[in-house]
């Protein structure tokens, strides 16, 4: 199974078309929306709740975005849905209800954000939501193993890996070593066999997505373009582009 031609056909909207200066803010409905009236793909980002449930978040916690404090993962569905963005009447969408929202309209390129340790509960509830849905979508993820989970659990459905040269910076110093070295150089692709790669703009000049993209015919996407200097060079080197901060 190969990528689907959708998938760069239209740039894809990063959390949604958002617009903090306009009170439109990423992940939220206002921002699916808007997506939608400018026929953008939406990227959106799905963390798992106490109960299981897929909520449309890019945080693991509260507090950047929204009113409250804390993590997600210790709050059911309920509550984090009664959880408003701040300075909007919002709040916070399942993946269930960004699907009934979007209804096929335009497609759905759905992060699977993870902790790291193995824990594949969120593409289980992935999975139960997207086999009643009928409209466009992919699923990708940083973490290997999730990817590995999309794989099993959803054969059909289109995957791939998000990147970077190296992660060395503190944002990972979380993982172990090992878990570090496995996510280099897409070595792991052989076990993941992604569909696609979502690779970081400011490193796109690196080896392993011009092989993935030269080599192995995988369509290459690259975040996130917020600058006319990035948006060169990613029509030099990607296929697609997942942009916020303007309108392509």
């Amino acid at each position: 199974m190969r990528a689907p031609n959708w998938l760069t056909a239209r740039p894809v909207a990063h959390r949604g078309l958002h617009d903090f200066a306009r009170g439109i803010i990423e992940n939220m409905p206002a921002a699916a929306l808007a997506a939608i009236s400018g026929n953008f793909s939406i990227e959106c980002d799905i963390q798992l709740a106490a109960d299981g449930e897929a909520m449309v978040h890019h945080d693991d916690t509260l507090g950047r975005l929204t009113a409250g404090s804390g993590a997600l993962l210790g709050m059911t569905a309920a509550e984090l849905k009664a959880i408003r963005f701040k300075d909007t009447p919002e709040r916070m969408m399942s993946l269930a209800d960004l699907c009934a929202l979007v209804d096929g309209r335009v497609p759905l390129v759905i992060e699977v954000k993870s902790h790291f340790d193995g824990d594949r509960k969120l593409v289980a509830r992935m999975a139960e939501v997207l086999t009643g849905y009928k409209g466009p979508a992919v699923g990708m993820s940083f973490d290997p193993d999730q990817v590995l989970a999309l794989r099993e659990r959803m054969p059909l459905l289109p995957r791939g890996i998000i990147a970077q040269r190296n992660y060395d910076d503190d944002y990972w110093s979380k993982l172990w070593p090992e878990q570090r070295r496995g996510m280099l150089h897409l070595r792991h692709a052989w076990r993941t066999r992604p569909h696609f790669v979502a690779f970081w703009v400011e490193e796109l000049q690196a080896p392993a997505p011009w092989i993935a993209r030269n080599l192995f015919g995988l369509p290459l996407l690259t975040w996130t373009v917020r600058t006319p200097e990035q948006r060169e060079r990613a029509a030099r080197y990607a296929d697609q582009i997942i942009f916020e901060g303007f309108r392509p």
